[in-house]
């Protein structure tokens, strides 16, 4: 199903992200006719370029990002437009109303318009402004939607007061905050996993189910992105959005319908679920490090003081795990055990579910854990492990996996996670994107370990390469579990801020 004709609108189109990830997922929609022909985009930043300048400069990121090539990477480049824009100057973008009048005319989009800001997050609340400004907001001539990159402000009185500023000139259901884990295949898939399988949804629950462990693991360091990391960290660009809707979505009741409303509204309610951590919750069940100098995939790195943008005394972290629990009739008494950081052993983001030991006194003894593993990168699958008996004499079990892979569907054309989100808004299916109320839940969550590190400062240092500090291992061994991966940190933590 094609969308409704329509102009995408990208602030900041001259920065990375428009290069390497939304022309390309635009480019590989159309490719696949899922945008048709009657569609354009308008590159909008402060750099002052042409429309051909434009269109090379994206040109040359398709075929170096997309291997693009040929007659559609030619025909796509002609639905390429830009403008130069002061985006901080409300007067400026009285330049879009003739450009945006000419390409609705154009491509007879009927007023339809995506915004989507590619921008620093000064200026979610300022582009929002002026585009009211100018009526560029309302949907008197076709729909008006705006797309919010992460993050969703800084904690929770500024996510509020972002929130207050935007919905000022945009309703909620106007407004898409993006999170690309929710688009990714797997992420949607463990909905029907559940839902749709009597083999599961039964055992779901807090009687037969252990545990929960969701890790987010990078193996790279922060890269080129030091100067705005350290102003994140850890629970910020991961836990507070990526990893906590996860979770969400891990725990969440069964929808009575499918759609954005219904599925959003049951994310919601597990998140204000969330047992609000005390000071000595965060103090006893919350390991926070930063990453030092080691080896990572046979390669010597730095460590994180060293990186370029980071000051030499910073206590920003890297890696957080923490212990949390779902204050609800399904989940009361299951422990959900999270982990994220950077220079990891590799990069993984899996959700594992532990499912309790059979009570039978014979075949418990020395019997394989039963877990089912959703992997939600790099290789999107499921495996299913248990026991089951060693050939030869005896009782004796031994561990076995099943498992799928989406790579296995090779006539399956999986779209990417921005792909999906842009596809999604164009449609005005709000479904995989966060609701006012659930990005309020997860800071409030996260408020108390920001304050506590605020008033204690306390990282523990773990070496590049390694599972994180030697603490995290100790939180989860308090509770007589383990991480699903062996730690690689065997030096005695040191606290560092």
């Amino acid at each position: 199903m094609n969308v409704e004709n329509c102009c995408i609108v990208i602030f900041g189109a001259s920065g990375d992200l428009t290069a390497r990830k939304l022309v390309p997922a635009l480019y590989n929609l159309y490719k696949v006719g899922r945008l048709g022909k009657h569609f354009s985009v308008l590159g909008v930043a402060r750099t002052g370029l042409s429309d051909d300048e434009f269109r090379q400069k994206m040109h040359e990121a398709l075929i170096k990002f997309e291997q693009a090539s040929g007659p559609e990477l030619e025909a796509f480049c002609e639905h390429l437009y830009y403008q130069a824009v002061n985006t901080s100057d409300a007067l400026d973008y009285a330049k879009l109303l003739p450009r945006l009048d000419e390409l609705h005319d154009k491509y007879g989009s009927s007023g339809n318009t995506l915004y989507y800001l590619s921008t620093p997050p000064s200026l979610y609340g300022v582009i929002p402004e002026c585009l009211a400004a100018h009526g560029l907001n309302t949907e008197e001539f076709g729909w008006k939607r705006i797309i919010v990159e992460k993050p969703f402000g800084y904690d929770i009185e500024t996510a509020k007061a972002l929130d207050i500023q935007i919905h000022r000139f945009f309703e909620e259901h106007q407004i898409y905050r993006i999170d690309h884990y929710l688009g990714k295949e797997t992420v949607q898939n463990l909905l029907v996993l559940r839902f749709s399988n009597g083999l599961f949804e039964p055992l779901w629950n807090r009687n037969f189910i252990d545990y929960v462990e969701i890790t987010g693991a990078e193996s790279i360091g922060v890269e080129e992105r030091g100067g705005y990391y350290d102003g994140s960290g850890a629970m910020r660009d991961m836990l507070q959005n990526h990893l906590l809707q996860v979770l969400a979505m891990v725990a969440m009741e069964p929808p009575a319908i499918i759609n954005a409303t219904s599925m959003r509204d049951e994310v919601a309610k597990v998140l204000h679920c969330l047992h609000p951590l005390s000071a000595e919750n965060v103090k006893n069940d919350v390991v926070l490090g930063q990453y030092v100098a080691g080896t990572v995939d046979g390669e010597q790195v730095v460590g994180y003081l060293e990186e370029k943008g980071v000051p030499p005394d910073s206590s920003t972290e890297t890696f957080i795990a923490l212990k949390c629990e779902i204050d609800n009739w399904r989940w009361a008494g299951v422990p959900f055990y999270v982990r994220s950081g950077k220079r990891l052993p590799t990069r993984v983001t899996e959700i594992v579910i532990h499912f309790k030991t059979t009570p039978h006194p014979v075949f418990s003894q020395n019997a394989p854990e039963n877990k089912l593993i959703i992997r939600i990168q790099p290789d999107e699958g499921i495996s299913m492990r248990f026991g089951l008996k060693k050939p030869g004499a005896g009782f004796e079990a031994k561990e076995v996996s099943m498992d799928f892979s989406y790579a296995d569907l090779a006539s399956t054309n999986l779209l990417t996670a921005y792909e999906r989100l842009l596809l999604d808004a164009m449609k005005g299916d709000a479904t995989l994107f966060a609701r006012t109320d659930a990005v309020h839940a997860c800071w409030r969550f996260v408020q108390p370990i920001l304050d506590y590190k605020a008033a204690h400062g306390r990282v523990y240092e773990y070496e590049s390469g390694s599972w994180g500090p030697t603490e995290a291992d100790k939180l989860i061994a308090r509770h007589g579990k383990l991480w699903g991966k062996p730690s690689g940190a065997k030096k005695k933590a040191k606290v560092v801020g």
